[in-house]
């Protein structure tokens, strides 16, 4: 029996107190973080496991063992005789991983074995661990007889794979490590056996200097991660493992920041950076800078398409509205910026709180899990990237607690023995389910199965209008995704006989959309007349006949908007439409159209025209690729915008590609279609948003 001093003490006070601790009163106790409290239980777990027991949380989130009492029993007669070590499994494979990456190229598996004061089968297991866990990030870790134990992949990845490895285990211990440092304690030993303290200090300090307090601040799990890459690329840029140089020349802003940021390193710690490692950094960084909602591009018409019908998806399944609910669409389009780019470069994101989301709202979990296979199903998105978007969903909702208790029931020949165990561990496995009753087949004859969410059965059941799922009296892994799949598909089923949200929180939401002054909706009237007013006075189609470029153009209908008073300085609205096509693309791919756009103090009004061209001109589509366009739509705004005049440039953006319909109506030539268009959108507004709230 393995067991670390901390989980032997938290395995005692649960027993010495059972029902009075919880996560929070444990971490306090043993001045740990809850996060660690929350790993070593999982570990408790697994050891829980060889005496029949189990961790069982009451309504009130107090802890227990359950079980028979002379399980309970062993188990305490075991704490009494075993030896506890130091360091947890986590630690000792984080120890491994480092010496793997560090100490190559060739291991054989005795010295490791000795190295780590491990038996040779718990370092099989803990290579079959990170092997798995190296997989994610293609990196292969192999073993050969004869040879030993080889980490193959490139630097990129590898580092990948270790950063990811200590965010996902050890985020608080980083925390507490840097709020140890920056208080001034100094520490001699490597933290987490890896990170030297000074460069830790050093990276934090410029970090929050150079990044949150002069650029966009970053939420703390991106600030931890941004630390924890930039050290992992100082101490192993140091250490002689280079990343591949590339001929890719780079000027967004994250990636010039950067290079000021690695200077400073340099200055202040004497270890040379490549110009791969400045690119390196401000991937990691691009994929942390979440932007303020407000500041969110109205030009992802792409992505806001996408953001859109997630939102009715999830609507659909819970049967709530929220289709309206333009700060969530903006909250989305703020959040899911920078996370698909960290999809498309395989960055691992870490979430503290996904566990605790997971429990409190199982069933919008699910919904939105289902909503993102259906509406982004080029990309896989984790637990911890899914509990992010939760967070969003869940803010609109206005909710603290979900109302919908899964019920399941489980047939199996007997209803006593192999099913009590299977019951349980479905209990245990798949929390998002409240409840699970166990019937005999003869039971089953008589029982309404209308009652229930979920029919799982360990024989093949003499019926075929009731779903069921069969699976193994042991409930593998394979059986465990097949039930958490069926729950997916079918929400809006179990939604369907059940409200989905509290009582008293729905009727929050009333009183609060109906709590708003007179004076309140006045103004937002105002605003949206000011909006739509300003677009469709402002709104004319240009024909152009040729052009060398597409600069050529935009210089000469912003100047014609200058002499139409619409702005003040057509050299400043040049230079930043062109900051905008630095940062991304502007095509909107599968389409002849292009929204150049931008928001500058010196634009007046808003601003919406198209110019056609007789012949097409090259520009980079929004998905990177070169596209020709022949409708190039100019969209200007003033710097400051109220929150209506966003919503009405969103809304402009998202219906270009809303149907076949709409993309042929703005790709024509016709500024009577298009202007009739403008008119729908705006007249469907009033009524579906304005009016109706």
């Amino acid at each position: 029996m393995f067991i670390t001093f901390r989980e032997k003490s938290i395995i005692e006070l649960i027993v010495r107190t059972s029902r009075k601790h919880t996560v929070h009163s444990l971490s306090s106790y043993l001045d740990v973080s809850a996060r660690t409290i929350q790993r070593d239980l999982k570990s408790i777990e697994k050891t829980l496991r060889e005496f029949d027991l189990t961790i069982e949380r009451t309504a009130e989130e107090g802890l227990l063992i359950a079980g028979p009492n002379d399980q309970i029993y062993r188990l305490i007669q075991a704490l009494i005789t075993v030896n506890p070590a130091d360091e947890t499994s986590e630690e000792r494979k984080l120890k491994l991983l480092v010496k793997l990456l560090h100490e190559g190229p060739f291991f054989k598996r005795q010295v490791l074995a000795s190295q780590l004061g491990i038996s040779p089968a718990t370092l099989t297991a803990h290579l079959d661990d990170l092997s798995n866990w190296l997989k994610k990030f293609t990196v292969e870790l192999s073993r050969t007889r004869g040879v030993g134990i080889e980490v193959d992949g490139t630097e990129a990845n590898k580092r990948y794979a270790l950063g990811s490895y200590i965010l996902a285990h050890f985020y608080e211990e980083v925390i507490e490590s840097l709020y140890f440092l920056q208080q001034g304690k100094s520490q001699k030993e490597q933290i987490l056996g890896y990170f030297t303290p000074r460069y830790l200090k050093i990276v934090d300090q410029l970090i929050d200097q150079k990044v949150n307090q002069e650029q966009t601040r970053l939420a703390d799990s991106d600030y931890i991660g941004m630390v924890v890459y930039s050290c992992l690329a100082l101490q192993r840029t140091e250490a002689g493992f280079l990343l591949t140089e590339s001929d890719k020349t780079e000027s967004d802003s994250e990636y010039i920041l950067m290079i000021n940021i690695c200077q400073e390193f340099t200055d202040q710690l004497g270890i040379q950076l490549t110009a791969a490692d400045v690119r390196f950094l401000s991937v990691i960084l691009r994929g942390s800078k979440v932007q303020a909602a407000d500041g969110a591009y109205y030009d992802s018409v792409v992505l806001g398409r996408k953001i859109k019908n997630l939102i009715r998806d999830v609507s659909s399944q819970l049967h709530v509205s929220l289709i309206d609910d333009f700060s969530l669409y903006q909250g989305l389009l703020a959040h899911m910026g920078p996370l698909v780019f960290r999809l498309t470069q395989n960055l691992e994101s870490f979430n503290p709180l996904t566990d605790e989301i997971r429990r409190k709202y199982p069933v919008l979990f699910m919904a939105i899990k289902k909503g993102l296979e259906n509406e982004f199903n080029e990309f896989e998105f984790s637990a911890d990237e899914t509990a992010f978007i939760v967070l969003h969903f869940g803010s609109a909702l206005l909710m603290n607690e979900e109302k919908v208790q899964i019920e399941a029931v489980v047939i199996c020949p007997t209803g006593i023995g192999t099913s009590k165990m299977l019951a349980s561990r479905i209990k245990k496995e798949l929390p998002e389910i409240n409840s699970v009753e166990v019937l005999s087949i003869n039971d089953f004859q008589t029982a309404h199965f209308q009652d229930y969410d979920l029919v799982i059965s360990t024989i093949r059941l003499p019926v075929t209008e009731v779903d069921y799922i069969m699976v193994s009296p042991l409930l593998n892994e394979q059986d465990i995704g097949y039930i958490e799949s069926y729950l997916q598909n079918n929400v809006e089923k179990i939604i369907g006989k059940k409200r989905y949200l509290n009582h008293d929180k729905s009727s929050d939401v009333g009183k609060i959309k109906n709590s708003s002054t007179i004076q309140v909706v006045l103004e937002e009237i105002k605003q949206v007349h000011q909006s739509m007013d300003s677009i469709l006075n402002n709104f004319m189609l240009i024909h152009k006949l040729s052009a060398l470029d597409h600069w050529e153009v935009l210089r000469q209908v912003v100047e014609m908007a200058e002499k139409n008073k619409l702005l003040s300085d057509t050299n400043a609205v040049v230079q930043e439409l062109k900051q905008r096509e630095e940062k991304g693309g502007l095509g909107i791919p599968n389409t002849t159209m292009a929204l150049f756009h931008c928001r500058n103090d010196s634009i007046q009004e808003l601003v919406f025209q198209v110019i056609h061209l007789d012949h097409p001109l090259v520009v980079k589509g929004m998905d990177g690729k070169d596209m020709e366009m022949k409708n190039l739509l100019l969209m200007l705004a003033p710097l400051v915008l109220t929150d209506r005049a966003q919503e009405i440039l969103s809304l402009i953006s998202t219906s270009l590609v809303e149907s076949e319909h709409s993309m042929m109506i703005f790709t024509s030539s016709n500024e009577k279609a298009i202007r009739q268009r403008l008119e729908e959108i705006f007249m469907s507004y009033l009524q579906n948003k304005l009016i109706k709230d």
